[in-house]
């Protein structure tokens, strides 16, 4: 179910098949050519043009939000929450992603997460979010939730946001680099165990 997920740190990831996914792209160590780029939002850990610049070949197509946008060249595709974008045969839909009780991600930003509709499986970064209702609309088979806290859901709140969207696997993500530690993933899966299977990837 997760073997085509690769966690390169923070927000990174790294999702093979038929297309090569990276998202939210950030300390990139290793150069590869990407099919997709995924951007959730402007922050220079999420929205960096130098690790971008690692990943894109002439075919690249990114999708970013019209702010992130703005700081990116090539083939940039914009969105908003609600809009779906197709590349090939691999569906990409913009969902909310935004704080309720800090400040650092308003929801009047517009800034997003993805559903990823790739070989038949539904994967849905959260991106830079707290729980929020829309997440109860989220249909996923599985779930990159942030765990660490201060400026996202807490590994609590991040449980009950898979509660909510009920994948059938959660991988926890946002730790271990700017804030929050390997504690966080854990107790993610703590409270979960016997309700949903986490996966906590190794940083590759």
């Amino acid at each position: 179910m997760t073997g085509n997920i690769h966690w390169l740190g923070h927000d990174t990831f790294k999702i093979t098949g038929g297309k090569t996914i990276y998202t939210d792209p950030f300390s990139i160590a290793r150069k590869d050519t990407a099919d997709i780029i995924l951007i959730t939002h402007e922050h220079y850990d999420h929205c960096s043009p130098e690790d971008v610049k690692k990943l894109q070949g002439p075919g690249t197509v990114i999708i970013a939000t019209p702010d992130c946008a703005r700081k990116l060249s090539g083939n940039v595709r914009t969105v908003r929450a609600g809009e779906t974008v197709t590349v090939g045969k691999v569906n990409i839909e913009a969902v909310p992603a935004y704080n309720t009780n800090k400040k650092f991600h308003p929801r009047d930003k517009g800034w997003v997460g993805y559903v990823i509709t790739m070989e038949g499986k539904r994967t849905y970064l959260a991106g830079d979010t707290d729980l929020i209702p829309e997440m109860k609309s989220v249909k996923a088979d599985i779930a990159l939730l942030p765990v660490s806290g201060t400026y996202v859901m807490s590994a609590d709140e991040a449980a009950q946001a898979a509660l909510v969207i009920n994948p059938r696997v959660a991988i926890p993500m946002h730790y271990g680099s700017i804030v929050g530690s390997a504690s966080d993933a854990v107790r993610f899966q703590e409270i979960l165990h016997g309700k949903i299977t986490v996966v906590i990837l190794p940083k590759e």
